[in-house]
């Protein structure tokens, strides 16, 4: 296991496959200083920035973070890791951690615009009230695995997800399921009907006013499956493709290698989009529940 001076890194205690990056107090106070150049309207509005705050952080681990961080999600027996503060610090504010996962991201590759925020990061609550229409805000719903960028035209090879404030919180813990570990993958991925175009929509909320044709499953170099799914999306039809969905749907959700862990706030989750699943687990009742998240998705460098 590669050594950084300022990073404690280990294995997370639930899988092999995921790691965990915990960022020193040291490291941080030289981030706060360095990121204090920028505002986010800087970050949003002027590209080379979102470079120049990932260069001052990699700068810090003699280049060794960006290495380690691509090499952990372009392999395939790991894929994911958690990235947080060694130690909880009143002076890290959500405007630090959107600064963080940009110097996160650009690290690893060009993200995406996203179109429900129209730019490239998002954020959204999670509140008792919902009148939404996806399961992303629908905090006493289970939301079910699934892969990102479904419905896009853009290239989602990563996705991060950091955690910016929880209050009044019980439940909700974070969901994933590795491919290699998945008990029914062979069977489905098999099945020539994921291997068929599925049409993939998306609600009014996404901004994305175009359809997509692609399968469920696909091949990487080596033969082994990739996955491009989520429930609430695509459009069978004919009842060959609905019921094969719903098979799918079952078989992830019935999973028993499904990991389940509670991020901190501050910690951020970044996963290969093609062999991992991410879900969240429902909520307790709460009417001052509140969880806000930040979400980065893109490709990786060429």
């Amino acid at each position: 296991m590669q050594i950084i001076k300022g990073f404690e890194i280990s294995h997370h205690e639930k899988s092999k496959r995921i790691y965990n990056i915990n960022i020193s107090d040291q490291i941080l106070e030289k981030l706060l200083f360095s990121f204090n150049k920028f505002d986010l309207t800087a970050l949003e509005l002027k590209p080379f920035s979102r470079f120049t705050i990932a260069k001052s952080f990699n700068d810090l681990t003699d280049c060794k973070l960006g290495d380690l961080m691509n090499s952990i999600l372009k392999d395939r027996n790991t894929g994911c890791f958690i990235i947080s503060p060694q130690n909880k610090n009143s002076r890290l504010d959500k405007n630090f951690f959107v600064k963080l996962s940009t110097a996160i991201s650009y690290l690893i590759g060009n993200p995406n615009h996203d179109s429900m925020a129209g730019k490239y990061y998002a954020q959204f609550l999670v509140k008792h009230e919902d009148k939404s229409d996806s399961y992303l805000r629908k905090a006493y719903k289970n939301m079910d695995l699934h892969t990102d960028g479904t419905y896009v035209k853009e290239v989602t090879d990563w996705l991060l997800m950091t955690k910016l404030e929880e209050k009044n919180v019980q439940g909700g813990q974070t969901a994933m399921l590795h491919l290699d570990d998945w008990e029914y993958c062979e069977e489905l991925f098999n099945d020539p009907v994921g291997k068929q175009n599925f049409i993939w929509g998306s609600p009014k909320s996404k901004n994305v006013d175009y359809k997509v044709e692609h399968p469920v499953f696909s091949s990487d170099k080596n033969g082994k499956p990739q996955i491009s799914y989520i429930d609430q999306f695509p459009e069978p039809q004919n009842m060959d493709q609905g019921n094969f969905l719903q098979k799918l749907s079952d078989a992830l959700e019935e999973s028993k290698n499904k990991i389940i862990t509670n991020l901190p706030v501050g910690s951020s989750v970044v996963a290969n989009n093609y062999f991992w699943l991410h879900g969240r687990k429902p909520f307790k009742e709460n009417k001052n529940l509140k969880r806000e998240l930040l979400r980065i998705r893109g490709s990786f460098f060429s």
